[in-house]
């Protein structure tokens, strides 16, 4: 094995003799060498020419009159920025006594005066030597303590990052009393102790399927590690595999850079397909081989890469469009989640949940119900199920103006609305009345109407923050 070879040319050296004839050879041997030479002729002038040159390494006498050199060396070593130096020591005097103060005050070696110039240069080159390796290593080791460092400050994020998800998406985050609800959170705890069981979610669309497969992740061992959400009506046939397995560059016209795919993003944690039954047919044997052997191949890989991932999947009707032998590897455990109508009796606490949640993002104390108000939340039945019911109370307190709300604050289905503006082709800047706060209310209320009192989505019609929105209905309500 051969090692390359250290650089020393140029080193600076500090030579230390109260004698001019020594520091003459010195200087000649060290210069021939291809080394820079400093020198010193008393002790206090080495320690000042040390400080400010800091030089590689140093040659130092022992016997000098006033500071002799195992002083000098003990003070070269008690200050920070000279401690690192090696200091080899230049003695006529060999005894044991003397060695071992030598030794103690901090040297490294010893040269025996007369010195030979061959043995001055082999002892320097190998403490110089030593010295370059050593800094390089505690550089190393600065940077491994520094990313250690970053890792547990990372690792202490990550801890806290689940705990937040797992407090947000956790079982304590499901509201209702009622005995299909109890269900569910019975199957959920069962789930959170099978890690690798494939699970199908179905029901129809906004009874909450997502929020099951995040109570399901979070709960588990796997909770610290990624919850991919993938909706599967989203993802392009000629991109599926792209898309789940990841390409590398070159694998195909455009596949300009390497790709990570669905899968190797949530290694170690969970992929959730929502709308699996629209899954392209193209990559669905793929995607059963994968669910099997735990295997996928990147686009232009040449081998497999082991992937450790629970594939949690939803579906609003039934998966005729997937193949069977995958829709039964999918479904190894199925949960249903119920429309919200047969569950009326959790109505109330989630119409106070969603109050509650509201409240903190306007700013405001939740205002209550009116008794009449409950009745009309619990007697409809919610054809968008819990995402309606939250549509409808974050619109109530907006029509409410922070009192408490009441029937006729009430969006439900095809009920009422008051006069809006003209819709479709017809409708003209002529519509709009002059007055700039009114055609301002005017414009919020048709697309609160157009959204289903989706907030969130009325503003991104509009163009606007969904807190403008807030504000816009709180000043007409005075």
């Amino acid at each position: 094995m051969t090692e390359t070879a250290i650089d020393l040319g140029g080193a600076t050296i500090l030579a230390v003799d109260d004698v001019p004839a020594n520091l003459d050879v010195l200087i000649a041997t060290l210069e021939a060498a291809d080394f820079s030479v400093l020198i010193a002729t008393a002790g206090a002038a080495a320690l000042e020419v040390a400080a400010r040159e800091l030089p590689a390494l140093i040659l130092l006498d022992i016997a000098m009159p006033g500071m002799d050199g195992i002083e000098v060396c003990r003070r070269l070593k008690a200050t920070e920025a000279t401690r690192h130096i090696p200091v080899i020591f230049l003695t006529a005097d060999t005894s044991e006594e003397k060695l071992m103060a030598g030794f103690e005050a901090g040297a490294v070696d010893y040269i025996t005066k007369p010195f030979l110039q061959g043995e001055v240069l082999v002892r320097l080159r190998t403490h110089l030597e030593r010295a370059v390796l050593v800094n390089e290593l505690a550089v190393k080791n600065q940077a491994l303590e520094e990313e250690v460092a970053q890792r547990r400050v990372l690792d202490n994020r990550l801890s806290m990052l689940a705990k937040s998800e797992s407090d947000r998406w956790g079982i304590d985050g499901f509201i209702g009393q009622s005995a299909t609800m109890r269900e569910i959170l019975r199957e959920i705890g069962l789930l959170q102790n099978a890690g690798s069981t494939s699970v199908l979610i179905m029901g129809e669309s906004g009874t909450g399927k997502e929020l099951i497969a995040r109570a399901i992740h979070a709960g588990s061992e796997r909770a610290d590690r990624p919850f991919i959400a993938v909706n599967c009506a989203t993802i392009p046939t000629e991109l599926a595999e792209s898309l789940l397995f990841g390409h590398l560059a070159g694998a195909f016209t455009g596949a300009q850079r390497e790709q990570t795919g669905y899968f190797e993003m949530a290694d170690g944690g969970t992929l959730f397909f929502d709308e699996v039954g629209t899954m392209p047919a193209v990559v669905q044997p793929k995607l059963l081989r994968v669910l099997e052997d735990r295997l996928i191949r990147p686009l232009g890989a040449k081998a497999d890469r082991k992937v450790d991932v629970r594939v949690v999947s939803a579906t609003n009707e039934p998966a005729s469009a997937l193949r069977e032998d995958l829709y039964y590897r999918l479904a190894r455990f199925t949960v249903t989640a119920p429309p919200l109508r047969e569950r009326k009796d959790d109505i109330p606490l989630l119409a106070l949940h969603f109050m509650q949640m509201f409240a903190a993002e306007m700013g405001v104390s939740p205002s209550g119900y009116k008794d009449e108000a409950l009745t009309t939340l619990s007697g409809h039945d919610y054809p968008g199920n819990v995402r309606e019911l939250k549509n409808v109370v974050e619109r109530a307190m907006i029509e409410s103006g922070g009192n408490r709300i009441a029937a006729e604050h009430l969006r439900l289905g095809m009920a009422a609305a008051p006069p809006r503006l003209p819709a479709g082709p017809g409708m003209t800047v002529e519509d709009l009345p002059l007055d700039f706060a009114a055609a301002e209310r005017l414009l919020i209320d048709r697309a609160l109407d157009t959204a289903n009192g989706n907030v969130t989505r009325a503003a991104r019609l509009l163009g606007i923050d969904r807190n403008k929105v807030y504000r816009i209905q709180a000043k007409a309500r005075g």
